[in-house]
């Protein structure tokens, strides 16, 4: 709950009026016929962030906490995505999250996710909402303390030469709101690029970072003793995010019907020894999948998971193999017998583009 921490107090603080929190404020619907794809084209590359946020929750706090952090932001899903990875210096040390976005066509909202860096091994519940003039407004709900909330994302000023954020929450399903936290941004590069790596950060996934040629195998039907195949191509760019502790890659695929993009995300928790790997379907935005977990020995990935097919339990095992510095193997596979037999289901060989 760090970046959703909830670090407020009353509305009428730190003169919450002018931020237009005495009322209760939903979401507003993107504009009809709009090119989405276009709609987070204003944050894409690299940001110096200047925050502030209040010290304590629920308790009429005034204090209120300055700290500077660095943000890169890059468009995934062909617009339809987004990948935001930020370097907060707290006051207690330095902390880093990562915000994932997804448009989803048929109720025209966004979705946020974000993934805090000491707790990389789930996302927290996402805020929905789209763009209207030159903001946004997201909301969702969370807990605080067991306790239910409303969680409110606000942009503002999107397409000046410093946009700003602001985060605020209620207590009482929307009657009032705390604002918490607000950033302004100042560009520092409008292509972006990998903010640093710590020194002390996991290697296992460094031969994945850059651009790739991917040769897919796909089995037709899964679990069902289909031998037919679709042979199709596409492309990956994967780059590193929270100092190295996780990695994303942007997926295209050329099945033979369609287009298809997705994306994958993997975090390092330390606590756990394990890798977390999640899977965003650019046909289903609204979730990210359940993750596959595991690691690596000998420089063999394997990474298993529970799963779903045709409404029956399954698990899903992934191995990563044949790594070079040019080259590897991902392959898919699923059990309907709790792992005592495998079908494998899916191949792809990946070529690093020159």
């Amino acid at each position: 709950m760090q970046r959703r921490g909830f670090l407020g107090g009353l509305a009428a603080l730190y003169g919450a009026g002018a931020f237009g929190l005495c009322l209760p404020l939903g979401a507003t619907p993107p504009h009809a016929g709009r090119d989405h794809a276009n709609d987070w084209r204003w944050l894409q590359g690299n940001w110096n962030v200047r925050h502030r946020r209040l010290q304590e929750r629920l308790v009429a706090d005034t204090r209120w906490v300055d700290f500077t952090g660095t943000s890169a932001v890059w468009l995934t899903l062909g617009g339809l995505g987004t990948i935001d990875d930020n370097l907060m210096q707290l006051p207690g040390g330095a902390y880093r999250g990562l915000g994932v976005r997804a448009f989803d066509p048929a109720s025209a909202t966004w979705a946020i996710w974000w993934l805090d860096g000491r707790a990389p091994s789930r996302f927290e519940a996402p805020v929905r909402g789209g763009f209207s003039g030159t903001g946004g407004s997201f909301r969702g709900a969370d807990s605080f303390k067991g306790q239910p909330i409303q969680v409110w994302f606000r942009w503002h000023d999107i397409h000046a030469a410093q946009p700003w954020w602001e985060q605020a929450f209620s207590a009482d399903n929307g009657v009032h709101w705390e604002v918490n936290w607000r950033n302004w941004f100042t560009r520092t590069a409008a292509i972006p690029s990998p903010l640093p790596l710590q020194s002390d950060a996991p290697r296992d996934f460094d031969f994945l970072v850059g651009r790739w040629t991917v040769q897919h195998q796909r089995l037709r039907e899964r679990l069902s003793g289909s031998n037919r195949w679709d042979h199709f191509d596409g492309t990956l760019h994967n780059w590193p995010v929270l100092g190295g502790f996780g990695n994303v890659g942007d997926n295209v695929m050329n099945f033979p019907a369609a287009t298809v993009r997705g994306m994958g995300i993997r975090a390092w928790d330390a606590s756990s020894g394990q890798w977390s790997s999640w899977w965003l379907d650019g046909r289903d935005p609204t979730r990210i999948g359940a993750p596959v977990r595991g690691g690596f020995v000998d420089g063999i990935g394997t990474f298993m998971g529970d799963d779903q097919l045709r409404g029956q339990p399954i698990r899903t095992r992934v191995i990563w193999s044949r790594i070079t510095s040019r080259s590897a193997r991902w392959e898919q596979a699923a059990s309907a017998d709790g792992g005592a037999t495998w079908e494998t289901n899916w191949i792809s060989d990946f070529e690093r583009q020159a």
